[in-house]
């Protein structure tokens, strides 16, 4: 009996026997949309599109964007990269840009990250993996040597990553971690100071991360296990989301309680609610995808209740819808 996709209308009778027969299926779609003239579309070419198209294969479980580049696990805990590749952000052990997915060595990756020139990931172990470029620290390595394969940042316990110009990263017991440039005080340690090692921001209940990071500069944005969202750093455009441009050094929280993960562009923000809806806010210029280009300095939605991922770069977004 061949396995059947969730698509159409069955009766309780045919759920029943899809159950059982452990073949029910669940599609998870990738698509793009956006600037595409470094092959980040994932098209297998350089045309920018102004509207979603899919990029092949239904078993994508989580995306991240970098600046031009895109990263993307599929269910079977495979890890692929396409886009740009200067600095070697593409983790495939050369400079060579892509167009189409290709996939970095490993079967256990879990969750990743794209910076503006670098990439993070974790393992299903607790590891955390970093490469590209590290003029800063930004890959962890207490060095700011740069690294074109995955080379490992000391731990085992690591959970939410999240990468722009810098990193953050929570561990399992909710603490958050900072390290690479901090230019406008993102890495949250009272100071301008780059880390090229990871530093503790306080706290102990942190959960999903997401940066919103641009010219060296950032924005940081972190959920807590309360379900409250909070930023801090730069808001030239409002990406703190506080109805304001006002710059914090330290944690702000942003209204409600039942915000779930949360994801940077280029000095815009978008994150999405426990009932899967999705928000954005700070620069615009068609990132917000709100058909307009006015900045937001407070979340607004976009229409939909079924979303399940999302990540921006910065010329594009991209988001996963759950099949039904």
């Amino acid at each position: 009996m061949p396995a059947t996709t969730r698509k159409g209308v069955w009766d309780l009778q045919q759920v029943r026997d899809q159950y059982l027969a452990g073949e029910w299926e669940q599609q998870f779609e990738l698509w793009s949309w956006g600037y595409g003239g470094t092959g980040a579309l994932g098209q297998n070419d350089a045309i920018s599109r102004s509207s979603p198209i899919q990029i092949p294969g239904t078993t994508w479980s989580s995306i991240a964007s970098g600046q031009r580049h895109v990263l993307a696990t599929k269910t079977d805990g495979t890890l692929w990269s396409w886009g740009s590749n200067a600095y070697g952000r593409l983790g495939q052990n050369n400079t060579t840009q892509y167009s189409s997915p290709v996939q970095i060595p490993g079967t256990t990756w879990s969750s990743v990250s794209g910076g503006s020139f670098h990439s993070l990931a974790t393992k299903t172990d607790g590891t955390l993996w970093a490469w590209g470029f590290n003029s800063a620290g930004e890959l962890g390595q207490n060095n700011r040597t740069q690294y074109s394969s995955p080379v490992q940042i000391p731990g085992t316990t690591w959970s939410s990553i999240s990468a722009g110009y810098y990193s953050l990263a929570t561990k399992t017991d909710g603490t958050l971690w900072a390290w690479g440039t901090n230019s406008s005080g993102n890495l949250g340690q009272g100071d301008l100071s780059a880390r090229s090692s990871p530093v503790q921001v306080p706290g102990t209940t942190w959960k999903s991360i997401g940066i919103s990071a641009t010219s060296g500069s950032g924005s940081s944005l972190v959920t807590k296990t309360d379900g409250t969202l909070w930023s801090w750093g730069s808001n030239a455009y409002g990406q703190l989301g506080q109805n304001n441009r006002t710059p914090f050094n330290s944690p702000v929280q942003i209204p409600g309680n039942t915000w779930s993960s949360i994801g940077g562009a280029n000095n815009s923000v978008a994150a999405i609610k426990t009932d899967g809806t999705i928000w954005v806010w700070g620069y615009n210029g068609g990132l917000l995808g709100l058909n307009d280009i006015a900045y937001r300095s407070s979340p607004t939605q976009i229409p939909g209740t079924t979303w399940s991922s999302i990540s921006g770069n910065q010329h594009s977004t991209s988001g996963i819808v759950t099949g039904k």
